[in-house]
């Protein structure tokens, strides 16, 4: 079976984050947003600097929110999307995760010529 492309794969990790949000899995949802995030960090990283890049979300997130070049709404929403849950599950942020998480991959699709 053909892997879909990376684009395909970022936009069904972003879906199954609402889906698992409709199903009460708040957790779940918040992982795959992260993920569709970071993975959409990754390609725009690989493009950037022209060199392979490992598609860990955390790790790719954690390198955008620290780019001067990049509009400050989408380092703040990597910076919320790799801040821990406080020890009762609760965000320490008013602001979505998920739509922390869109907002980085439609602003970076929109630059591939993708969205």
């Amino acid at each position: 079976m053909k892997e879909k492309p990376l684009q395909d794969q970022i936009i069904l990790e972003l879906e199954q984050a609402y889906q698992f949000r409709t199903q009460g899995k708040e957790g779940r949802a918040r992982v795959c947003a992260r993920r569709a995030a970071g993975w959409a960090v990754a390609v725009f990283r690989q493009q950037r600097l022209e060199v392979e890049t490992h598609r860990n979300a955390y790790h790719q997130l954690r390198w955008f929110r620290k780019l001067e070049d990049i509009p400050i709404e989408l380092r703040m929403a990597a910076e919320r999307l790799t801040t821990p849950v406080t020890p009762s599950h609760e965000l320490p942020h008013r602001e979505d995760p998920l739509k922390d998480a869109e907002m980085i991959v439609r602003a970076l699709l929109d630059e591939w010529g993708y969205g």
